[in-house]
């Protein structure tokens, strides 16, 4: 299955089996040495943990993107 394949599979799935695939994801990357300092690990783990505590601030990709395209438009 190829990248493009498997994303649009995700596209059609719930937000919430979305997050979980990704949290996976993230997870298999973290076990490995990511040379983080204990700040940086410290701040991921801030955001997650506020991301758990209120979901519903999560804000899509494509509401972001049209926010900042219509605020930064592409030069021609």
């Amino acid at each position: 299955m190829s990248a493009v394949e498997i994303l649009e599979q995700l596209r059609a799935m719930p937000a919430t089996e979305r997050r979980e695939i990704v949290e996976k994801i993230w997870d298999e990357f973290a076990d490995r040495d990511l040379d983080l300092t204990p700040q940086q690990a410290a701040e991921l783990d801030r955001r997650l943990a506020d991301h758990h505590a209120r979901p519903e601030d999560l804000v899509p990709w494509n509401e972001i993107r049209a926010a900042t395209e219509s605020k930064y438009p592409r030069k021609p």
